[in-house]
């Protein structure tokens, strides 16, 4: 299988007990600050608001946020590093009643609670320093 292009964008109907799975590699090492961005777009294009933004400084920290009426919130910073430099990740976003539950390589690692409904996602984007292996939306 082919690596997917990345940047990677691909329309989703979310909701409750929906799934993201991102399977990937960084592909420069942590020495030189390499990232990764999982955005949750509301619309079909990159200026939509964003109802879960999701972005790993690797080797450093994570940070999520959400964009609503074009204007970010309140940062939600964690040092919790679960990537490790130069290996492959399993990421899965979980999305809860509440809240988006973060698994790395199965293991929890990040939550975040709602600030517009799951509903409102339309499209998934995820780029940066990151090669892709899959992308899977389980409903």
């Amino acid at each position: 299988m082919s690596p997917l292009s990345v940047p990677h964008t691909q329309p989703v109907s979310l909701s409750a007990g929906s799934c993201v799975t991102i399977k990937g590699t960084p592909i420069i090492s942590f020495i030189k600050d390499p990232q990764l961005q999982v955005d949750f777009h509301t619309g079909m294009n990159e200026h939509s608001d964003i109802a879960f933004h999701f972005r790993v400084y690797f080797g450093c920290r994570v940070v999520m946020n959400s964009r609503v009426c074009g204007a970010w919130q309140h940062e939600v910073i964690s040092h919790n590093m679960p990537f490790e430099d130069g290996k492959p990740f399993d990421l899965c976003i979980s999305l809860r009643d509440n809240e988006y539950q973060v698994l790395v390589n199965g293991q929890h690692s990040y939550s975040f609670a709602h600030r517009l409904p799951p509903c409102y996602v339309k499209m998934v984007q995820v780029w940066r320093d990151v090669s892709l292996s899959s992308i899977c939306v389980c409903i």
